[in-house]
């Protein structure tokens, strides 16, 4: 077929890598699918789909699908305004057909049917899902839209559970989780998604009702909140799905007669108020516990459910709870890692005549809890000791390294009366040997008053982002000597010392690198921001000089946390500002 050779001349473009998320969902389908980008290019494709059209990934990948797949039915190339899978394709549509040609490898043509459907893969992109079969019997060609009520055919229903898997899992908060699984199945399957959560006390919270109609979804906030207890002995549809029991299906009249439980008082509720005529519950459970139940209601629909629809609901529930558990258990490990790194995070010792600010924010995503810290407690010799360190990882091991290498600095700084650069040389030699931390970064400063009233910094630096010091005129300076490398990787070259007066009424801050850097940015530019930022705030009171430090600083993309430390010496008598900050 002298069609099929334009196979060999067809450009191939380099595609971006997805997410072991896509990957997984593709090999979920049990028919061919593989995934398209905005240009129509081939981004991913599963092991069915390599099979079936007898070509590797390799010669998929980066390929235009239509003019290497698509074939009239006799193997001429087929003109793409003649395409029904490529009108729906720039429609952003659903379609499907149940006749068409894909050309395999070895010149013959593969009988198809297929179906197109938009596809969000997490990365802000117009991706799109082709799921395809050889079919067992020839029914009627030409692509079609599903009728809304009719039961889902395979390929769509196949398309719909890994978009779900694909979408659900790909986050790990329960909200964002719940929004896209009712943008999933609302208005798709149903004109009503309800979610019922049990949530760690064993409490039953209404946590989403959502109308769909059309292209909108509106949240019905007084239908959700707290609910009646699960009975453990009712028979009605959505107590059974809170127990884990069965999916069953339920209308108004089920509802009709005396209520068994307040759960049966507040389901009477939403039917009367949401005019569902029919639902389907099904519950959600992960491998340990039921987690509550979905329902799936059809007002408008005039269409009812029936036993047929329950399996795919069941199925869509069941990645659901897969999902919600994964992000409870994420979030209760965050929520662990972020009391202990507050709990380890000191109170600023009083010394008098400085003012001494401090602060620490999380990671904006629960994925990143860090290991960021700072100290600051006095010596034995009345000096004062400072130090803030990032010890490398983002997870409870971070926090929990950060507080082993706190606690030995402290001990070390105490009993030590040696220079900066010898505590840390310490710490180093022994961090290698008694504690699980791979590298850190640290600067460990000694901060004591001179005979003439100024105050004399000495300080050593082990990799970390250098001290930025703004006079009360708002002259600012990082402070690069006493630079040195990182804590962790063996070396046994001798650290530096580095000394420096405070001038009267300037500030010293101290700080870890997410505030200052930012995805693709140079280091330097980031630095740049924090010194004119500091610069200009040097006049504020010092908590006011923090906090407002933080939010102009921070990147709107940073990913880290941030740990900052902040001190001002004192006005001396007679000068200008003596009695305080000025405002």
């Amino acid at each position: 077929m002298a069609g099929l050779e334009r196979t060999d001349i067809v450009r191939k473009r380099s595609v971006p890598a997805v997410s072991a998320d896509v990957t997984r969902a593709l090999e979920a389908i049990g028919s061919g699918a593989y995934v398209v980008d905005e240009q129509g290019c081939i981004l991913a494709v599963n092991t069915r789909a390599e099979k079936l059209l007898a070509r590797s990934a390799e010669d998929l990948l980066g390929h235009d699908a239509h003019d290497l797949l698509h074939r009239g039915p006799h193997g001429q190339p087929l003109p793409r305004t003649q395409c029904a899978m490529r009108q729906a394709f720039h429609a952003r549509r659903t379609a499907q057909a149940d006749e068409d040609y894909f050309a395999r490898s070895d010149g013959t043509l593969l009988t198809i049917s297929w179906l197109i459907t938009p596809y969000d893969i997490g990365d802000d992109e117009s991706r799109t899902l082709v799921v395809f079969h050889t079919p067992e019997r020839r029914q009627e060609t030409g692509p079609r839209l599903e009728p809304a009520g009719r039961p889902l055919p395979e390929l769509e229903r196949l398309a719909l559970l890994a978009e779900t898997t694909a979408q659900v899992t790909s986050t790990l908060d329960v909200d964002e989780a719940l929004s896209r699984l009712v943008a999933l199945v609302a208005p798709r399957l149903a004109d009503w998604a309800v979610v019922d959560l049990i949530t760690e006390r064993d409490e039953v919270w209404r946590t989403v009702v959502v109308h769909a109609d059309g292209d909108t979804a509106a949240r019905h906030e007084d239908l959700q909140g707290p609910m009646p207890p699960v009975p453990q002995e009712s028979s009605m549809p959505l107590s059974r799905a809170l127990r884990g029991v069965a999916s069953t299906l339920a209308g108004p009249q089920t509802y009709q007669r005396a209520p068994d439980s307040g759960i049966a008082v507040e389901q009477r509720r939403l039917f009367d108020i949401t005019g569902m005529h029919s639902a389907a519950i099904a519950p959600i459970r992960s491998t340990r516990e039921v987690l509550g139940a979905l329902t799936l209601g059809r007002a408008e629909n005039p269409v009812a459910f029936t036993a047929a629809d329950l399996p795919l609901i069941e199925d869509i529930a069941r990645r659901v709870g897969l999902a919600l558990d994964n992000a409870r258990l994420y979030q209760r490990q965050r929520k662990v890692a972020e009391t202990m790194q507050n709990h380890l995070l000191p109170q600023m010792p009083g010394v008098p005549g400085l003012q001494m600010a401090a602060r620490y924010l999380p990671a904006p995503d629960a994925s990143q809890v860090g290991g960021d810290w700072y100290d600051a407690f006095p010596l034995s010799d009345g000096s004062t000791a400072l130090a803030i360190g990032d010890v490398v990882g983002h997870d409870l091991e971070a926090a929990a390294g950060m507080a082993q290498v706190r606690n030995m600095l402290r001990a070390y700084a105490w009993s030590q009366h040696e220079l900066p650069s010898r505590i840390v040389e310490r710490l180093d030699e022994a961090m290698q040997h008694i504690t699980d931390v791979t590298m850190a970064t640290m600067i460990f400063a000694r901060l004591e008053e001179a005979d003439d009233g100024q105050w004399q910094l000495s300080w050593t630096n082990a990799g970390h982002p250098p001290p930025l010091l703004i006079s009360r005129d708002g002259l600012a300076d990082y402070l690069d000597e006493g630079h040195g490398i990182v804590l962790g990787i063996g070396a046994r070259a001798p650290r530096p010392d580095a000394t420096a007066l405070l001038p009267p009424g300037s500030t010293l801050v101290l700080y870890t690198d997410g505030l200052i850097e930012a995805p693709g940015d140079t280091l330097d530019v980031g630095l740049d921001r924090l010194r004119r930022h500091a610069a200009a705030l040097a006049h504020r009171p010092l908590t006011s000089f923090t906090d407002q430090l933080l939010r102009r600083v921070r990147p709107a993309g940073n990913d880290d946390d941030v740990a900052l430390l902040a001190l001002r010496t004192p006005v001396r008598e007679g000068e200008p500002g003596a009695s305080g900050d000025r405002q």
